[in-house]
Formats: C-alpha cells, structure tokens, sequence
C-alpha cells in the first residue's frame, strides 16, 4: 500500500474485477479516425469546462456553512464519477485507452504533486533541536501509530492473501500522518492560519507528512505491495524496467538520488539563480535546464522498481527550497494542481471507488469506515493531550491541535484507491477510508469558530491606544501596505512617528494580498510569524522590493525603529479579521492602513479600489486598537523627511472629542522631530456670539456627558500643553467660531500652508462646530474634517492622517465582533 502505483500499470482491472482487454489496433486509418479523435478532445475540454462550473457552484453553496473548496470538489468529483452513464463509459472494453489515460494524467499531476511537495519542506530540521510543533508532531505520530497496529488487525482491511504484519505497518503509518498541504489550504480559507493554534497546526502538519512520506519510501525500498508485500528479491524473469530488482538494487539508486540531488542541486540551482535575479524575466533555457535537472534525478530510481511518485517527492526534498527558480516551479506546479488537477483528481477517485461496491448491509464495512477515523482522531487526541501537559498547554486546545492533525489530503486518497486496484484492500474498504478521510474534513470549520473565538477572548483587555501608551515602552505600530507605490509615504510616516529615540517603535509592516484563486495555489507552509507564505513570482517580487525599500531606510535613518514583516493574505471580505488577528498578535497600539485611492500624475485621486475600501470600513468597526487611515497626497511623492533641516510643516486640529485627544497624544511624537515644524490649531466654541443661546439649548438634553468630554478635553490639552507647547516645540493658534460654516470657511484658510494634518475621525460630543459637514461627505471613513481637507476642492499637496481611537465597548477588543 506504500506508495505500490506500478501494479495498475501492468494489469487494468474493470469494476467488477474481471480484466479488461485492450482492443488491437486496427492495421489501417482514415481521415475520419482523426476527425474523431479532435471531436473528442473537444468534447473532453467542454466536460472539463462544466466541472470547474459544477465546482465553483457547489462552493458558493457550501460556502454558506464555511466550508473549504476541497468539500465541493470531493463532492462533486464523487458523485459525477459514480453516475451510472460515466461509469459505462469509462468501464467498458471500447474504452480502455480513456481509462488509461485517465490513470496517466492522474500519475503525472501526482509526481507534481509530491515534488512540489518535497521542494516546500526542510529536511535540515531532522538534524535541528526539535520544536514544540516538531514534538507534537512526533508524539502524535507514535500515539497514533501505536493504536493503529493495535487495533486494525481485528478490522481485515486487507484481503487475506497479504501478508499482513507489514500491511498493517503501513496502514497505521498512513492513518497517523497528516496531510499538510490540504490542512494550509483549509486553514487559510477559514482565516485562522494566522492564529497561535492554526501556525502550530500547519508546522506540526509538515513535519508529520516529511516523516510518514519518507518512512513509506524507504519502505517500499524495501517490501514489494504488488507480491504480498514481501521482501524485493532479484527475479531473472521479471527483471525490466519497474519490476524484478532486489532491495539492494532500489536502495542503492535511492541513495543515489538522493546523494545527487543534495550535492549537486545547490550548484545547478544555485548557478540558474545567480544568472536570473530578482526583477528580471526567467531565461527560458535556463528554466528548461532546471526542469530537466529534477526529472533527471527523479528517474534515477524509478527504472529499478521504484515509484516515480515517491520519487519526485524525494527530488523536491533533497532540491534546495530556497531561491527564484525553487518558488517559480512550486507556484507554478501550485497554480496546476489548484486549477485543473484537483477537481479532476477526484473525479477519477469517483471513477474508481464505485459506490454500490459498498456493502451497506455488511456491518464490517461500517466498522472499517468509522474505525478509520475513529482510530487517528483518538490517537492524535492522546498525542496532545500528553504534549499539552508536558508544555503546559490548556487542554482544549490541545485536543484542536490533535483533531486539526488528523486531516488526510490528496495523497491519502491516492494510496487507498491504488491499493483497491491492486486488490491490496476490497473496494468497500476503499470507499470506506475515503468517506472517512472526507468526513475528518468537515469538522475543521467548527474548530476554526472556536480558535476564533478563543483569539477574542485572550485579547487583552486594556484599551490599546496611543493616550494610554506607556511612554517607557516601545510603541508598537502595524503598518498596512498595499503595494510598493505606499514605500515612500510609509518610510515617511515611520520618520515622523519615531518620537524620541529611547525607547523607540517597533513596526509591523504587512503588505496585503488578496487570495484570489490562483494566489491560493501558489501557497506553501511559512517560517516564522507567517503561518503560510506565498509562492507566486509577482508577489514574492512585490514583498522583496518592498523589504529592501524598508530595511534601507531602516539601517540609513532608523535609529529607534524595529522592523518586521508581516503578511495580511486572504480575500477582501475577510481581510479585516487577518488584520486584526496581526494587531492583536503583535500587541501594537496603532493600525495604519492607506487610502483606497491612489494620487495619479496629475494630482488627482484615481477611482480607487473598492475592496480596499470595504476593508478600512471593516477594520474601522472591528479593529482591537487605535487606527489611523493616511491620504498620501504628498508624504510619499516628497523628499526623504531629515533631522537636519524643517523639510515638513505639519497640523493637528483639535475641536475636542475621544479621536480629536488620539490625534493629540500621536502629534506629541510627531512634535520630537526636528524635521518637523507642528501646528496646534484648536477650534473653540465661542459662546459670547449671537446665536449662543439656541446652541446651549441643543445641547442641553446631553449637557453632563458634554462637561464630562469637555473635562477630558481640557485636561489632555492642558497636559499637551505644558509638555510642548510651554517648551516651544509646537506651535500654536486658536480659532473661536460659532459654528461649522465658520469651521469650513476656516478649513478652506489654511489650503497650502501645511503638508501634513493630523485630525480625529470622530467622537465629538459637541459637534456644533461640524454639524452638517458629513451631508455631502464622499468618504464617511475619513470623518468630516478628513473627508474635507482629503476632498478635491482642497489643497492637491496636503495629506491627511485621521485617526480613531480605540473604544473597547464599541470594538469589542477582537475581529469577530
């Protein structure tokens, strides 16, 4: 059962066991044997066509219950493959070129597969100090290992005629590995990759499959599933290519392989790296020759009787991960696989797992199914429960971490169906391992509810945010970007946000990727803060140039700033919890996100970018700190913001209110920058004016909750004040005004003089003086004052930070409000 794909190459077996007989080939053809061969790779195409529409559909609908893509597509595939009329035509003698076509195709998006596969993982971490990911991975192995060989001999899932000590060997190996790729992809759709559980669940998962994979290769090295699974001995008679060599012989190629791939690949792929950098187009010979090179060392042991997909996932692990043409083959071998492979996977594994072979009124059959799952989901369970006490981890997330361990992908079920064609195991017990295997699936979402709402309950209480900042700590900041156009007013931003040098920021800087459909298939397991990283050429060029921008600026004029990367991937309607799940991992008091709109050439915003914008709105209402939006109208377009000299005169509006003190407590950083000359302007109500009366009146239902802000206002500004108006580091002026037309008119007064205003969003109790600003407001994120001084009819050269402070109350402390 260890990976035995070679048997089904010498004999196809029909559904109901009898061998189906290839047809000879007629001696002589006509035209219309070609016209009937493009008719019918057409027809293929259309079918194709329709599975991905039939899929896509099923997801929409299964979406609803949070369920991932790999639900709809088994789903799909099993039921289109098990239809009476497809069954016909794929098991019948007329068709038997179609079948082996089919079994062809499924092959080679296999070898990808596990090259791909391979190339994603680290075989250094064997010789490493094991992390607590790697010993839950370990331990849930051995646990599970222990319970399978226990108990899955009373089960016969084989048929009696295998030898079955070292069948039963390989079947618990395979029930207590874990299927990485499946479980990346699932958690990430659900958007708790991200999460403390969801990152121990990805990297315990790869180091499960690393070590079952390479287990089950050295294995089938070994033993021989097609003969009893015995010992591989030399056979004169059968010795040819796949067949007839002694274990020796496959082990020596095997070593071999690996001996080349890990001394010579670092050369060859080094070199093909070092004459295509980054930024510059791929070299189709160069591209070629690296191709060439994996499929060369993978056929080192395939012509001794090893298996080619064992094989290539040998190759990709021994190949370096690291490096341009590594990320370009697994993205590209990713987008395949996620586009075109796996919707067509499981229509051949409902080609071959047909259903009414399951006999449902035969209890061992249900037995095998349910003690499938059952076995691993107990053993995993055991494995970390014992790694929660020994870490002392809180027992219910050990037992999520054991169930998230538990899940089987692409791989399980191409070894379930290989043994039934091989009549290793019968065709109910085949369906039976499957329905488990889909069935260890469909429980992940209602994990993923609870990591989330374990991630909202441990968010710390205290509100986060800028007032209440410990000026003794290091303030953190998670600084959002869209892509490398927001670098310059990013590193501006940094600049001017640095406060004094002692004790510094630490900035997050996370760049915001979309999960769209072919990203997703680019995605491989992450180092690091990352659970999952992203695979494709563009984004990894994208990411890079932007760390350079930073870690420049970083080293040239960073002192008192701590840079780190970070990554916010996941589609837009759900970005706005991968955002707050990084701001309440990483503790910062302050969220920066840039403006959907993108300043043009001609000083112009652009259209702007209607999912980016749905995104600050979320983020806005959900987020678990402060939060600032910047408008760059400038900052970014402008010299590099230096010490030596003003180069930036800036203004913070302060009308009073919880954003308008947020606003405050930031430009007092903002104040420390010799670079910077800062403007206090503070609008007063002024209650000696005509028309003082009908005002006062207004506001007298709220009068005690306007004296108490009014209270907070004069003590924040006081404070401020002393601090550093009194030291003559800001500047300041006064504005009394009677009400928001003279607010406006004043606005308008102060177009071109500053490059930079800090304003609150909102929260003002009294809002005499911007009553009526928000009735031709374009965009209501920004607040009024920030929509104005960012609308057209202002100053083209002015940007704009507005700020809103952290309501605990509001927010709810967490993205799942």
């Amino acid at each position: 059962m260890g990976g035995g794909i070679e048997g089904d190459l010498k004999v196809e077996m029909s559904s109901t066991g009898r061998q189906a007989v290839a047809p000879s080939l007629p001696k002589q053809c006509n035209i219309s044997t070609g016209f009937t061969s493009f008719f019918n790779v057409g027809t293929y195409i259309v079918y194709f066509i329709a599975l991905l529409a039939i899929c896509n559909g099923t997801h929409f609908a299964l979406k609803q219950a949070a369920q991932p893509r790999i639900m709809s597509e088994a789903i799909v595939g099993l039921v289109i493959g098990n239809v009476n009329d497809v069954q016909k035509e794929f098991f019948t003698k007329h068709n038997y070129t179609g079948r082996r076509n089919m079994k062809f195709m499924t092959d080679f998006g296999m070898i990808c597969y596990m090259f791909a596969l391979g190339l994603e993982m680290d075989p250094t971490s064997f010789i490493q100090a094991p992390t607590r990911e790697a010993v839950f991975a370990y331990v849930g192995m051995f646990s599970t290992f222990i319970l399978a060989c226990s108990t899955t001999p009373f089960l016969q899932y084989n048929e009696q005629r295998f030898n079955s000590k070292v069948f039963i060997l390989a079947l618990s190996l395979i029930i207590s590995s874990t299927g990485s790729p499946l479980l990346t992809r699932v958690l990430t759709d659900l958007k708790i990759g991200k999460s403390n559980l969801g990152q121990r669940a990805v990297s315990a998962a790869v180091h499960s499959e690393m070590v079952a994979i390479l287990l089950l290769s050295f294995g089938y090295a070994v033993f021989l599933p097609e003969d009893n699974f015995g010992f591989r001995r030399t056979n004169l008679s059968l010795r040819r290519v796949y067949s007839g060599h002694s274990s020796a012989h496959v082990a020596f190629a095997l070593a071999t392989q690996i001996i080349v791939a890990a001394g010579a690949g670092p050369f060859v792929m080094g070199w093909i790296n070092h004459a295509n950098p980054q930024g510059k187009a791929l070299k189709g010979p160069h591209l070629v020759l690296s191709i060439a090179f994996a499929v060369l060392i993978g056929s080192i042991s395939a012509p001794v009787g090893f298996s080619p997909v064992l094989s290539a996932f040998v190759t990709g692990l021994f190949l370096p991960r690291e490096g341009r043409i590594s990320r370009f083959m697994i993205s590209k071998v990713n987008y395949f696989l996620s586009l075109i492979f796996y919707p067509y996977f499981f229509v051949w594994v409902g080609l071959e797992s047909d259903f009414t072979g399951f006999d449902a009124d035969n209890i061992g059959c249900w037995m095998r199914l349910f003690s499938f799952f059952l076995i691993g989901t107990v053993g995993k369970m055991i494995g970390a429960i014992i790694c929660g006490l020994i870490f002392k981890f809180e027992w219910r997330d050990s037992i999520v971490l054991g169930l998230l361990m538990n899940v089987k992908g692409h791989l399980h079920m191409y070894l379930a169906i290989i043994a039934k064609k091989n009549e290793i195991v019968s065709v109910a017990t085949c369906i039976g391992m499957i329905l488990a295997m889909i069935l260890m699936i469909v429980y992940i979402p209602l994990l993923g509810l609870y990591i989330s709402e374990r991630e909202r309950r441990r968010s710390p209480n205290q509100r986060r945010a800028l007032q209440w900042h410990d000026p003794t700590q290091e303030l953190g900041i998670l600084l959002c970007l869209h892509g490398a156009h927001n670098v310059p007013a990013a590193t501006n931003f940094m600049e001017v946000s640095q406060g004094m040098a002692d004790p510094g920021i630490v900035v997050y800087a996370a760049d915001m990727i979309e999960l769209t459909d072919q990203i997703a298939a680019t995605l491989a397991p992450g180092d690091g803060v990352d659970a999952v990283t992203v695979t494709d050429n563009a984004v990894i060029q994208m990411r890079q140039q932007i760390t350079t921008s930073l870690q420049d600026y970083v080293e040239e004029n960073g002192a008192g700033i701590s840079l780190r990367r970070m990554l916010a991937l996941s589609p837009l309607s759900n970005m706005h919890q991968d955002i707050c799940f990084l701001a309440e991992d990483s503790h910062v008091s302050l969220i920066v996100l840039p403006f959907h709109k993108q300043l043009q050439a001609d000083g112009k915003f652009d259209g702007g970018h209607a999912g980016f914008r749905y995104v600050n709105r979320k983020v806005l209402r959900t987020a678990p700190c402060s939060l600032a939006i910047l408008v760059d109208r400038g900052l970014g377009s402008a010299y590099h913001i230096l010490r030596s000299h003003v180069s930036l005169n800036a203004a913070v509006i302060f009308i009073g209110g919880k954003d308008d003190r947020e606003a405050l407590a930031y430009a007092g950083r903002v104040a420390h920058h010799s670079g910077v000359k800062l403007t206090v302007i503070r609008f007063l109500l002024d209650t000696d004016a005509e028309g003082s009366s009908t005002i006062a009146s207004r506001a007298r239902g709220r009068m005690e909750e306007q004296e108490q802000e009014m209270k907070l206002d004069d003590e924040c500004f006081a404070d401020f004040y002393e601090r550093l108006i009194a030291q003559g580091l800001v500047s300041y002026m006064e504005k009394h005004l009677v009400n928001s037309a003279q607010a406006y008119t004043t606005l308008q007064s102060l177009e071109g003089r500053y490059g930079l205003f800090i304003v609150g969003r909102v929260g003002r109790v009294n809002s005499v003086l911007t009553v009526g600003m928000n009735d031709l407001e374009q965009c209501p994120e920004l607040g009024p004052l920030g929509d104005i001084l960012s609308g057209p009819s202002f100053s083209a050269a002015a940007s704009v930070l507005i700020i809103q402070q952290h309501n605990q109350r509001e927010n709810g402390g967490g993205p799942e409000n």
